[in-house]
């Protein structure tokens, strides 16, 4: 039985994720989501979301408000409402009776513990288990009888005889013999459909023209098709993308860290990053561009390029992709998407504050974003330029840099001179005057200079020091290199 018969090639675009609520938006889910986002947006399309609540005992609100939360941010915005399948399940058993009524499916008395007696069976004899169709043997009398007596019964597809195949967007052309698949169940005793059954009829009821998920789907695909044939629907196209793996190849999971999209939004990583990242997980733009918008994504997305490899996820790449976007952003945008950050930080009350001093904390983010890769280290760099910061030495750096504390005293005190008797306060006239004093005390430039930004700053790493003492004013860089000296004055005697 072959799937060639598919949705018409003129069909307006209907694609969907569909996601479980039993945890949260993992980054393989918001990679399936991505994927049908731009297709749908490349095409002129919708985007439509199903949250598949079927398994009552799993599924939670948090779940369910975690996957609406990790889409929003990463602007994933859906066309039409929310679709609950939970909600369907009428239509589901519509659906499978009408099989059972067309004699497609059948009635199954088999109970469990006859089903895994048989299965045990078949291990002891080392074969693979299949079910028998015993109960498709049953006369129509029997059937009867035995439902009259409230004897409970599920109900099984029919499978019949040759071969499923699709032609796959990513796999080409995929075929599974149906002498593999047995009669499947599609409604359990209690009514209640199995995910499959669940799946086709929502995807027939939402319009739904392109399938596109993780490949660990592709075993359910044959069931799949057999069902929407046996609903006399049109098949939809379908296209399984690849895993992603973690550096040791083995399938992302918990034990390689942050899998969830939410910790990455809580890491510092701007959400067009992720969604750039994302996208080349699986899918290749062309060429050897890597840094893209949203805009650049839609419009050169294609599912001709969608990757069959597994790709994998590498956290130190997602950084520097996440530090490349920190780096275009400028001016306002840059405040907006920053803002959210220092307040988290403590040091904005709120965005009105943030539009009291919009253009110093513009100039200041503008300084410091170079030498950021996450929104976390970019609120780090500029946590010193805030008026009321403490002055807290880094033990490490001090250790490396104030390693003989009687010569770093002697350089502050030389550095703290000048810097009282600059006249000219610019960034080019301290480091010129630095520089001077670098080679008036025999020294080399960086020591001196590495030696002044712990005292100016307390710590080893940032933007420019001969920037930083300009930024912080004169007062507040003599301040604090009097802090420093007097902490080393203390290990001095000490």
């Amino acid at each position: 039985m072959s799937a060639s018969h598919s949705v018409a090639s003129g069909s307006p675009v209907r694609v969907r994720f569909a996601p479980s609520p039993t945890g949260y938006l993992h980054v393989g889910g918001a990679r399936t989501a991505l994927f049908n986002w731009l297709f749908a947006r490349k095409l002129g399309g919708k985007f439509l979301l199903r949250i598949e609540d079927t398994d009552k005992a799993r599924s939670t609100d948090e779940s369910t408000a975690a996957i609406f939360e990790g889409l929003t941010w990463l602007g994933l915005e859906w066309d039409e409402e929310v679709v609950y399948q939970g909600g369907n399940l009428e239509r589901h058993r519509r659906d499978a009776n009408a099989m059972l009524e067309r004699g497609l499916a059948y009635r199954c008395f088999c109970t469990p513990a006859e089903l895994d007696e048989r299965r045990k069976s078949a291990e002891r004899a080392k074969t693979a288990f299949k079910y028998d169709r015993r109960c498709d043997r049953l006369d129509k009398d029997d059937v009867v009888r035995r439902m009259a007596a409230g004897e409970p019964s599920v109900v099984r597809f029919r499978v019949a005889d040759g071969a499923t195949a699709w032609h796959d967007l990513v796999h080409e052309t995929i075929s599974f013999p149906n002498k593999d698949i047995e009669d499947f169940v599609i409604l359990r005793s209690d009514g209640t459909p199995i995910y499959n059954m669940a799946v086709v009829s929502d995807d027939i009821a939402m319009g739904i023209t392109h399938v596109m998920r993780g490949d660990d789907h592709i075993s359910n695909t044959p069931k799949q098709i057999l069902l929407y044939q046996a609903l006399g629907a049109s098949l939809p196209v379908f296209a399984h993308f690849p895993m992603i793996h973690g550096l040791d190849g083995k399938k992302l999971s918990k034990r390689h860290g942050a899998t969830a999209v939410a910790d990455y939004q809580h890491l510092g990583i701007l959400p067009e990053a992720m969604n750039n990242f994302l996208a080349l997980m699986g899918w290749s733009p062309g060429g050897d561009l890597e840094v893209m918008t949203r805009d650049d994504m839609i419009e050169r997305f294609s599912t001709d390029h969608l990757l069959r490899k597994a790709s994998v996820f590498d956290t130190k790449k997602l950084e520097w992709m996440n530090g490349q976007h920190l780096s275009r952003l400028t001016g306002d945008a840059l405040v907006a998407a920053m803002t959210p950050s220092f307040i988290a930080a403590g040091l904005f009350a709120d965005a009105a504050a943030v539009q009291a001093v919009h253009d110093w904390f513009a100039t200041v983010l503008e300084d410091c974003k170079e030498r950021a890769r996450t929104t976390d280290q970019l609120v780090e760099l500029a946590r010193p330029f805030f008026p009321g910061q403490p002055l807290v030495i880094d033990a490490a750096a001090a250790a490396k840099h104030w390693a003989d504390p009687a010569q770093a005293m002697e350089w502050l005190q030389a550095v703290r001179a000048h810097l009282a008797a600059l006249t000219d306060w610019t960034d080019a006239s301290i480091e010129a005057d630095l520089k001077a004093l670098a080679t008036e005390l025999g020294v080399g430039a960086s020591p001196l200079f590495q030696a002044t930004r712990i005292a100016v700053t307390g710590r080893g790493v940032g933007i420019s020091i001969t920037k930083t003492i300009f930024r912080l004013g004169r007062d507040v860089s003599l301040a604090n290199i009097d802090s420093a000296l007097t902490h080393l004055a203390g290990q001095s005697a000490a």
